[in-house]
């Protein structure tokens, strides 16, 4: 079992940063695909960015140039590092991990950080 823990959250003003980190337990990190999805109010979940055990990334085209995901396989730590922040980024952000066992994905979540970007 994977557990994942978000930290970095907050309330910032528009144009500024912050730097979401997550946690995982276990020995499955280094292999695994992590990624951030967010759920802003009365809205469906969605995918911000993924990263492969590779370092193959992907980003919501919303965030393309302002936001970066990162990995530290030693730490079994994923970040995302986010720039030029907008109120359309206020949102819940989720980590995740997952990987492939017998050709059954092994997905978790970790239980979500609060972002708010106001003045």
């Amino acid at each position: 079992q994977v557990q994942l823990v978000e930290s970095g959250g907050g309330l910032v003003q528009p144009g500024g940063s912050l730097r979401l980190s997550c946690a995982a337990s276990g020995s499955t990190f280094s292999f695994s695909v992590v990624g951030w999805y967010r759920r802003a109010p009365g809205k469906q979940r969605e995918l911000v960015a993924t990263m492969s055990s590779g370092g193959t990334t992907t980003y919501a085209d919303s965030v393309k140039g302002r936001f970066t995901i990162s990995r530290d396989n030693a730490k079994n730590t994923v970040y995302l590092q986010m720039n030029s922040l907008k109120p359309e980024d206020t949102a819940v952000y989720y980590c995740t991990q997952y990987y492939f066992q017998e050709s059954r994905e092994m997905r978790y979540w970790g239980q979500g950080t609060q972002v708010t970007v106001s003045s």
